[in-house]
């Protein structure tokens, strides 16, 4: 690849990643809706054109860069934990708020739905995504290298790819205009401190990638626990710790673009895929499944909470459903504020909570890739424990009253017990109709749009276990299976949008339809396919 193959590659990835978004927030304008839906459309759409009209192959190798930005998962993840415990820790104990807010955004309306300081948060957020996973490369390539010459070969095992020799151009160009990308018409008060905040951040996520890969390269040989754990516990212990740092450019813009902008990468990824996958042995019970099983964990969970614990509000469902799934789309969307503000708040909170449960998943999920298939007993056991803390939260719920703290704690035991319910539920019941382990971590983290377990199979946790129907390891269809689901969010922020045009409340009659639907379907996955 010459050099000026990157740069156009650079811009062209920009160019379509930041078009779909823009399109959705376009699309979106105006109404109750998020944009998020529209990302999975049209990614998909965009991806299928690519292949259909010969410029791309499944997979898209001929636009790297798309692919490498729908594989920051964990970059934007981590400013979404680091918030998280900024909340906890200012909720229950000892709160040190911020101070006042020293940037006024840009209130214009440059394009359609888009403000002129969301704008820029979108494209910055595109740079900073670049930036640091070019440089996290550069320096898991250096570690990698030093460990093998002390004679640790197994402990990094960094694994080449076509831009292994542009990171550091990519590098300097992703961090250079992340840095000092601003817009002009924002108020702020010390523009010098406020980016000086930004390089701060860069430098913490950075320190937090490297130093959760050397942990989980160090214990892996015990446990084979992922980088994302080590990630999370990291910076929403840091979160807690600086729970009065007030956010700069980096944080910003991660928080309000970068999830929008990981997946639009991996929707036009998974799109090339789309006409190819079907004919894959083995490929219709994983998409069977994650497809009604995002009909299954959401509206079955929703209905919990709006039927028995009482609690049909937004302010509620959103966060409670976002946390409980680790849903990448609903926290994308209440991240952006796009489900009110009450739900921007209390998400990060909900999305930090169950991810303190993963010691659970992924400490059983890495034995059992060690061993080759479900630890059944202790995943039983999880989901009993998961059903009884779902109980606990209902039951909270339901005498709240309106009481805020009342509702953040049973949300809070929400997200962990439907958690472990909906992973290890999955697991155990795809386990019994017999799936593989590695097809059944494809399948079941599509069916909850799980942001942990896509990043853990992006990170080839599951390496190891043999595959029925891949080749080249999960990354093959990983980010297909992954879309695939989001074809039913037009329901999901359907209802969602429906409710916000109805004063916050869910419509109950379709909630139970979606449901029961969900159900079928999942048995229909199981037992027929």
């Amino acid at each position: 690849m010459a050099l000026y193959e990157i740069f156009t590659h650079l811009v062209l990835t920009l160019a379509m990643l930041l078009v779909v978004v823009l399109i959705a927030r376009s699309v979106v304008a105006g109404s109750k809706y998020s944009p998020i839906l529209i990302i999975v459309v049209f990614g998909l759409a965009l991806g299928m054109v690519l292949e259909i009209s010969g410029l791309a192959t499944p997979g898209l190798s001929e636009f790297p860069i798309v692919g490498l930005t729908g594989g920051t998962t964990i970059i934007a993840l981590i400013a979404t934990f680091f918030v998280g415990g900024q909340k906890l820790r200012n909720t229950f104990w000892n709160p040190k708020h911020p101070k006042e807010d020293d940037v006024v955004l840009n209130e214009e309306e440059v394009i359609l739905g888009t403000k002129g300081t969301q704008l820029v948060f979108l494209t910055r957020a595109f740079f900073i995504l670049i930036g640091i996973v070019s440089l996290y490369r550069i320096l898991f390539m250096g570690l990698d290298t030093l460990l093998d010459s002390w004679g640790l070969e197994n402990l990094l095992n960094y694994k080449e790819t076509a831009l292994d020799n542009f990171y550091p151009l990519l590098a300097f160009f992703g961090i250079a205009v992340a840095i000092i990308l601003i817009d002009s018409k924002a108020k702020i008060v010390d523009k010098r401190a406020y980016l000086g905040r930004g390089v701060m951040e860069i430098i913490i996520i950075l320190a937090i990638l490297v130093t959760g890969l050397l942990i989980s390269g160090i214990i892996k040989e015990l446990i084979a626990l992922p980088q994302i754990f080590f990630a999370m516990i990291i910076s929403s212990s840091l979160g807690m710790i600086f729970s009065d740092w007030r956010p700069g450019p980096t944080m910003r813009a991660l928080l309000f673009g970068g999830i929008p902008m990981v997946l639009a990468g991996v929707f036009i990824t998974g799109g090339t895929r789309l006409l190819d996958a079907f004919l894959l042995d083995g490929m219709i019970q994983v998409m069977a499944y994650g497809f009604f099983g995002q009909l299954f964990w959401m509206f079955v969970g929703i209905s919990l909470l709006v039927f028995l614990g009482k609690s049909n509000d937004v302010d509620i469902l959103a966060p409670g459903m976002a946390g409980s799934l680790s849903h990448s789309g609903l926290t994308g969307a209440c991240t952006a504020g796009d489900i009110g503000e009450v739900a921007k708040e209390r998400a990060p909170i909900m999305i930090n909570i169950p991810f303190f449960g993963h010691l659970f998943v992924f400490t059983i999920l890495a034995i059992s890739v060690t061993r080759g298939s479900l630890l059944v007993i202790p995943g039983l056991i999880v989901v009993a424990l998961g059903i009884w803390l779902t109980y606990w939260a209902i039951t909270t719920l339901r005498k709240a009253e309106g009481a805020e703290k009342q509702e953040i704690k049973g949300l809070i035991l929400f997200s962990i017990g439907w958690q472990l319910v909906a992973v290890f539920g999955g697991f155990t019941m795809l386990h019994f109709a017999g799936m593989d382990l590695e097809s059944a971590a494809m399948a079941n983290s599509s069916a909850i749009s799980h942001f942990g377990l896509f990043a853990a199979t992006q990170g080839q946790m599951f390496e190891e276990v043999n595959t029925t129907f891949l080749s080249g390891g999960p990354d093959g269809l990983i980010t297909f299976i992954f879309a695939m689901p989001f074809l039913i969010h037009p329901l999901v922020f359907g209802m969602f949008g429906k409710a916000m045009s109805n004063d916050g409340k869910m419509p109950t009659k379709p909630l139970a339809i979606l449901a029961i639907l969900g159900i079928i379907g999942v048995l229909f996955s199981l037992i027929i396919l």
